[in-house]
């Protein structure tokens, strides 16, 4: 399924996106299946019961039942996650200034949910800050209680996959060793478009991925060439802390493009940032001055 989160005539809804007769259409899942919740994190809660809701939904919906997307907002699909668990320096080529060896651990941190956005939305520059850096990245959302897993059980926990923007203020970031602040401003946490559910993609570590800012290929990857795996990242979190349905854990960016480094290194109003992972979609922000 891909499963989103969408504004219509003024309410929040739970929805999926399906393609019918060569048009992406939009289900409201909770107008089909009024049992269902309109909440994202409320309906990974429900659990199979309500996946099978959904499915069933889906395939019972007749063409009066769907909405054109023009018709539609999307917002994150997951607005407002209880966890966002970042990763950094999990691909080869992008260890950090000076690094040349891969961590021994994985080196992670937090955004704050006052970051997320979805599809459309503008990633805002406020005046404190003129290093406003994009990383593509491949995000899981957890969908069931996660405590001390096995990696050979973890992808049980994973409800899917979708796209996630780490904007990183790059001034605010090196002013001390802790990342949080730098990485936790209005808008700089984009998820989208949808959440993929995970069984439509059992390896996701087989996925192109790509950002191109106004045109221009910054950043390509293949997911195959992360230094932790997610089996394992999820088994060592869950060592120490409870994974709840809806958390949001960001599998870390890939170095620039050889092209990005012949460029203004930092993204200014006017630009648009696309990101495409294969199998999931694009997700694609503008950015503007805050004011």
């Amino acid at each position: 399924m891909r499963l989103i989160t969408f504004s219509h005539r003024g309410q929040v809804r739970l929805g999926a996106m399906l393609v019918r007769d060569g048009s992406v259409r939009v289900l409201d899942l909770s107008q089909a299946q009024p049992g269902l919740p309109a909440d994202m994190v409320e309906f990974l809660n429900a659990g199979a019961a309500a996946l099978a809701q959904a499915e069933a939904a889906i395939r019972a919906a007749g063409e009066r039942d769907l909405l054109p997307m023009a018709d539609v907002t999307l917002l994150a699909p997951v607005p407002r996650p209880g966890k966002i668990i970042c990763l950094g320096y999990n691909y080869a080529d992008h260890l950090g200034i000076g690094r040349t060896e891969p961590p021994a651990y994985p080196i992670f941190f937090c955004k704050t949910v006052n970051t997320v956005v979805g599809p459309g939305q503008a990633i805002v520059i406020p005046p404190i800050t003129n290093q406003v850096d994009y990383e593509a990245e491949l995000a899981v959302v957890i969908g069931r209680r996660a405590r001390h897993v096995a990696e050979a059980r973890t992808y049980d926990f994973v409800a899917g996959y979708t796209i996630f923007n780490d904007v990183s203020a790059r001034d605010f970031q090196k002013r001390s060793s802790q990342w949080m602040l730098g990485k936790s401003f209005d808008t700089f946490g984009p998820m989208g478009p949808v959440l993929v559910t995970s069984d439509e993609i059992p390896d996701p570590h087989c996925l192109e991925l790509s950002l191109t800012l106004n045109g221009l290929e910054l950043q390509r990857t293949n997911t195959a060439n992360m230094i932790f795996p997610i089996p394992f990242l999820i088994a060592y979190l869950s060592a120490v802390l409870t994974l709840e349905p809806g958390d949001v854990i960001s599998t870390g960016t890939p170095a620039k493009t050889a092209l990005a480094h012949t460029l203004p290194p930092f993204m200014q109003p006017g630009d648009t940032v696309r990101i495409a992972i294969e199998k999931i979609g694009e997700l694609v922000n503008p950015v503007v001055a805050e004011g």
